[in-house]
């Protein structure tokens, strides 16, 4: 078993909160149908240590614990309220708390922002009274919390069990549905839970680094229907990830608050593919489906990573071994080559008709003896090659399938499996169609804390998951960000100029920009008057040219008929000009314009796009993806949030799905890898650099075998970020 690594360098303030020494129940209740009882009863019979304060000024005794009228009345200073009652009451009761010394609350109520308008107004009214008097808000509209650990339990939930996996989730159902497929599964036991309701104080950046640094959890699940503030989020995400599993399942996507953009990487970003990528990109193990959310988070919790993407498969039947395959190409990871000598050493134990290339199916070699996949385990977990095993077939179900004799040595197979786990750092992770049935064998396995699943889906999810942390573990260890660039006083003048007319920059501003900071740009010219035609024919020669539209009004050219290419001549540059203004002031007659640009056919190669837009809730996100005209239709597209590493750029290029187009097909040589990494890693820092850029597109970018050759760049600017005059 690996061990959590690293720490976190600040302490939160919430642990007072979440593990708190008394509790007041505000709204506590003797009714079964309210939640102040069911808050009451959860304490009480999960035994609960601390001090317990029912407030309810009705009663003198709730459930044999001795009720007080009001929050000022109780004694001492519990922690943590919860707070019962209906949302009107809730902002004096928060002023109350404070006045009490209590630190944090948990509103159950809802009837705040989330229905808008007197909601809003209210939950504003909350927010000033708990700023006013230092009290910390869960929720409003949460379903509330429990920590297993500290024998809390405010939600009254049966049949939960202690244990290492810590969940944040927006829905109250879905948590449910976890805890009751721990139960089913039986060793799945869970550390804290919150429900961040409305977030109006506390969101779940927050909570994700209270998990980080607690001692109980091994593994932090979140389920996520919206982040308040998905910046912090990836910064506190980056810092608990490198010391403990981090697993989300995003529902969504975050569009809702995505402002109208005018470019393509507007258009796309905002999307929930963004959002997996930047989850990633933080080294989040995101899960696609929500039944996918506690198989991958107990597999993660007992393994946390492998050193890599390399699976040897172990199987006692040919078709499971080839949907194990299927599967795990499908998720990335490769089938181990495994040396000769550790071929060698299978042959010695199995039939001759086994084969012993991974796949490794065993063709009966178990069948009388089970315990023999446990010594096949041992001796490919050897093998350098080897960075995971995957055991698939009917394992703990020979007694049941062949005879009942052989019980003994399927336990013994499993004594043998269990030893194996602990002298290796490689996980091993266990199919058996026979786990609904939980036979012996495997429940000694699972009670040892080895994986056991009875989908081969899920376990190659874990896998994945294991490889994918090992893989950014790694990686992500030896790159820094680079440093960051000085504006450049020409560019500064240039955005103050437009912002001041209101206006982006127009495509000759934006590449002088880009060129000003070390980006690569073609020579070109622009005229904004007949006669320079003749200046632009002499310098230019008998090279093609091409030739488009500058003007603020008319973003996309082409659709303007403001492009001409392969232009020779004088004349050709005449009647290219004449026929571009022609066709833009039909297009739009009034659109102002400055003139054409004219620049040397860029040299054949890969269309790619660079972009970057400010997504309001993650902040400043780089895309690169297949560019052109169809790039919003095909979305074969990467997102990383700026500022980007090394790493994060050159994982960006390696994964879009026509990355294979870049290696070269037909004879094409392949593209300069590199020179995009370099691109990637030059827009960050400008982006980074200029807080006034809103968007920004390089579209289409020619990559090829020599580096690339920027064809098109447009940058949007954002006019909020203008001093005001005083």
């Amino acid at each position: 078993m690996n061990p959590i690594e690293g720490h976190l360098p600040t302490r939160s303030p919430l642990h007072d909160i979440l593990a708190p020494t008394g509790i007041a129940v505000i709204g506590a209740s003797s009714d079964p149908t309210k939640r102040g009882y069911k808050a009451m009863v959860g304490l009480i019979k999960d035994g609960y240590r601390g001090a317990i304060f029912p407030v309810n000024p009705k009663a003198d005794m709730i459930l044999g614990v001795k009720a007080w009228p009001s929050v000022t009345a109780i004694p001492g200073n519990p922690e943590l309220a919860l707070i019962c009652t209906p949302a009107a009451s809730v902002p004096e009761l928060i002023a109350e708390c404070g006045r009490r010394g209590i630190k944090g609350a948990v509103i159950l109520a809802s009837g705040f922002a989330e229905i808008g308008g007197e909601g809003a107004v209210l939950e504003q009214a909350m927010m000033d009274k708990a700023h006013a008097h230092g009290v910390r808000i869960i929720g409003p509209n949460t379903s509330g919390i429990f920590n297993l650990h500290h024998r809390i339990n405010l939600l009254a939930l049966d049949n939960v069990r202690p244990g290492d996996v810590g969940i944040i989730s927006q829905s109250g159902n879905m948590l449910l549905s976890l805890a009751l497929e721990a139960q089913h599964n039986g060793q799945v036991g869970f550390s804290t839970y919150v429900g961040p309701g409305n977030q109006s104080d506390i969101g779940f950046n927050d909570y994700l680094r209270y998990l980080g640094e607690d001692e109980h959890t091994r593994v932090a699940t979140l389920y996520v229907e919206g982040f308040r503030d998905g910046r912090k989020f990836l910064d506190v995400a980056r810092e608990v990830t490198a010391m403990k599993p981090v697993v989300v399942y995003k529902s969504g996507s975050t569009e809702q608050g995505q402002k109208a953009a005018s470019s393509h990487t507007g258009a796309l970003a905002g999307s929930y593919a963004m959002t997996v990528d930047l989850l990633k990109q933080a080294g989040v193990s995101v899960v696609q489906y929500s039944d996918e959310i506690l198989p991958v988070a107990e597999g993660l919790g007992l393994l946390q990573k492998a050193g890599g993407k390399r699976v040897a498969v172990i199987s006692d039947g040919g078709g499971q071994a080839t949907i194990a395959s299927d599967r795990l190409a499908e998720a990335g990871l490769t089938l181990a080559e495994l040396s000769e000598a550790t071929r060698a050493r299978l042959r010695e134990i199995l039939f001759p008709q086994a084969s012993t290339v991974n796949p490794v199916d065993v063709a009966g070699s178990t069948d009388a003896n089970p315990s023999l996949l446990a010594t096949c385990m041992e001796i490919v977990a050897a093998d350098d090659n080897v960075d995971s095993v995957f055991l698939v077939g009917m394992f703990g179900g020979y007694s049941i399938r062949f005879a009942e004799s052989l019980l003994g040595d399927e336990m013994r197979g499993a004594e043998a499996m269990v030893d194996l786990a602990k002298a290796t750092t490689k996980p091993l992770v266990i199919y058996s169609l026979y786990t609904p049935v939980k036979p012996p064998a495997l429940r000694r396995l699972h009670e040892a804390g080895l994986p056991i699943y009875s989908s081969i889906e899920h376990a190659v999810r874990l896998l994945a998951a294991l490889g994918e942390r090992g893989h950014y573990l790694s990686a992500s260890r030896g790159h820094r960000l680079p440093p960051p660039v000085p504006r450049d006083p020409g560019s500064e003048a240039a955005i103050t100029a437009a912002l001041a007319a209101g206006r982006d920059l127009l495509e000759p501003e934006a590449k002088a920009l880009l060129r000003a900071h070390g980006v690569p740009v073609l020579e070109e010219r622009l005229v904004t008057a007949p006669p320079q035609l003749a200046e632009v024919a002499a310098q230019f020669g008998q090279v093609p040219l091409a030739m488009k539209v500058v003007s603020k009004d008319i973003l996309h050219k082409s659709d303007a008929g403001g492009v001409r290419l392969n232009l020779v001549g004088e004349a050709a540059l005449r009647e290219a000009q004449e026929s571009i203004l022609a066709s833009c002031r039909v297009y739009d007659p009034s659109a102002e314009i400055e003139g054409v640009l004219v620049a040397p056919m860029a040299p054949k190669g890969v269309e790619v796009i660079v972009g970057v837009s400010r997504d309001p809730i993650f902040g400043p996100v780089l895309m690169f993806g297949l560019g052109g005209i169809f790039v919003e239709v095909l979305e074969d597209v990467a997102f990383r949030a700026i500022p980007l590493s090394p790493f994060d750029a050159r994982a960006m290029v390696d994964q879009i799905k026509a990355r294979k187009i870049l290696d070269g097909v037909r004879g094409e040589p392949a593209v300069d890898r590199d020179a995009l990494v370099a691109l990637l890693l030059s827009v960050s820092s400008i982006v980074s650099a200029y807080p006034e850029i809103a968007e920004l597109d390089l579209n289409p970018v020619i990559a090829n075998a020599d580096g690339y050759t920027l064809v098109d760049a447009r940058i949007i600017l954002d006019a909020s970020t203008q001093e005001s005059p005083a």
